[in-house]
Parts: structure tokens; C-alpha cells; sequence
């Protein structure tokens, strides 16, 4: 009887710690998805400062940028907790180890959206330049995508995440065009500001890109376990 015991309350001690474990990792997975809404907040705020001349809109970024910091920190601190604390298994291990990677490409898409915010701002006293508009367009590109993969996140969506690489290309022929156009513009009257400014504009939106592809992924590996 003693030993029934003992083993009763051996598996309500693991039933017990497993139901604590889950019920982090879906706490986590809230804020991932809470962090996600700011990052995306945060890119159309950059994409209205740069392409409305809204400087309310720039200035908006930074307290968002803070948040943003905030929850990344948090969410890595918790993984890694839950990782040396509790002992998972090898896929708890796989989805914490995943999401750590994942908070991190959006930490940095986040920063980016700060940084063409501060583009945005230099580019004010300057007239449109003619490329604004397929830039305009590879910005809408680059939030879509970011969108996508947040759903495929809150959905675990394999398939969605596996889509991502498509949609990339689409992102890195829009700028090794804008790139080639700029790069090999003549005549220029002025200062050479503007056209270095949307160099590295259009470099902030296809790295932007390639973080909301890493995402996706990072979603297909979470559901099948293969890269």
C-alpha cells in the first residue's frame, strides 16, 4: 500500500509540474503574440512617418521600441528559466529554444522600424524622390509578410511558414532593382544625402524581410521538428 501511495503521489507531483510547465508556455506564447502586435505597430508607424511625412507618427516609435525591448527580455529570461528549472523534454526543448530565436527577429524588426523612423525624419526636408513609389510598395511587401508570419505563429500554421521563402524573393528582387537604380543614378543636383539615406532604407526593409521569413520558419520547425 505504502508503495501505491508513493507511486500515486509521484505522478500527481509530474502530472502537476507538467500542467504548471504547459501553462507557462502558453503564457509565453501570449506575450510572444502581444510582442508581435507592438513590432507590427511599430512598422506601420515607420512606414506613415516615411511615406505621409508624419512626424507624430516617428515620434511615436521609441516608447514603442522600449515595449518591444521589454517583452524580449522577458520572454528569454523565461525560456531560459524553463529550460535549466524544469527540465523539459526534447520538443519542450525544441519550442523554447525556438521561440527565444523567434522573439529575437522580431526584437530586431522592431529596431529597424525605429531606425527608417530616423530616415524618415532626414528625408523630410527633401523633395520625393521618384523611387519612393516602389519602395513604398517593397514596404508594403515586407509588413505583409511580418503579418503572415505572426498568423502563422498564432495558428501554427507549417505550411504558411514554409510560404515565407516566396514571399522574400519578391522582397530581395525589389530592392537589388532600387539598389541598381540608385546606385547608378546620373546627374545628381544637390547633396548625395537623400540617396544614401534610401540606400540604406531599402536595406533596412529586405533585412526586415528576411527576419519576418525567419519567423515562419521558425513556426514550420516548432510544428514538424525539421529545419
Amino acid at each position: 500500500m505504502a508503495n501505491q501511495a508513493e507511486l500515486s503521489a509521484s505522478s500527481y507531483n509530474k502530472n502537476s509540474r507538467l500542467t504548471h510547465f504547459r501553462r507557462k508556455v502558453k503564457r509565453l506564447e501570449r506575450d510572444i503574440l502581444r510582442m508581435g502586435a507592438l513590432v507590427e505597430n511599430s512598422f506601420r508607424l515607420s512606414h506613415q512617418a516615411l511615406f505621409a511625412r508624419d512626424l507624430s507618427a516617428a515620434e511615436a516609435i521609441p516608447l514603442l521600441d522600449k515595449q518591444i525591448d521589454r517583452f524580449y527580455r522577458q520572454i528569454e529570461s523565461e525560456c531560459v528559466m524553463l529550460m535549466t528549472l524544469q527540465a523539459p523534454a526534447a520538443m519542450d526543448s525544441r519550442l523554447l529554444g525556438a521561440f527565444m530565436q523567434l522573439v529575437r527577429d522580431l526584437e530586431r524588426i522592431g529596431d529597424y522600424a525605429q531606425d527608417i523612423s530616423e530616415i524618415a525624419v532626414k528625408l523630410f526636408p527633401y523633395p520625393p524622390h521618384p523611387c519612393m513609389a516602389e519602395i513604398e510598395e517593397m514596404s508594403h511587401q515586407a509588413r505583409a509578410m511580418l503579418a503572415t508570419s505572426l498568423v502563422a505563429l498564432a495558428d501554427l500554421d507549417a505550411e504558411v511558414g514554409q510560404r515565407m521563402k516566396q514571399l522574400d524573393s519578391i522582397v530581395d528582387d525589389a530592392y537589388h532593382n532600387l539598389y541598381h537604380i540608385l546606385a547608378n543614378q546620373r546627374d545628381i543636383k544637390g547633396v548625395v544625402e537623400p540617396l544614401l539615406l534610401m540606400a540604406l532604407l531599402i536595406r533596412h526593409l529586405e533585412r526586415m524581410a528576411d527576419h519576418a521569413t525567419n519567423i515562419g520558419q521558425r513556426v514550420s520547425y516548432i510544428v514538424t521538428g525539421h529545419r
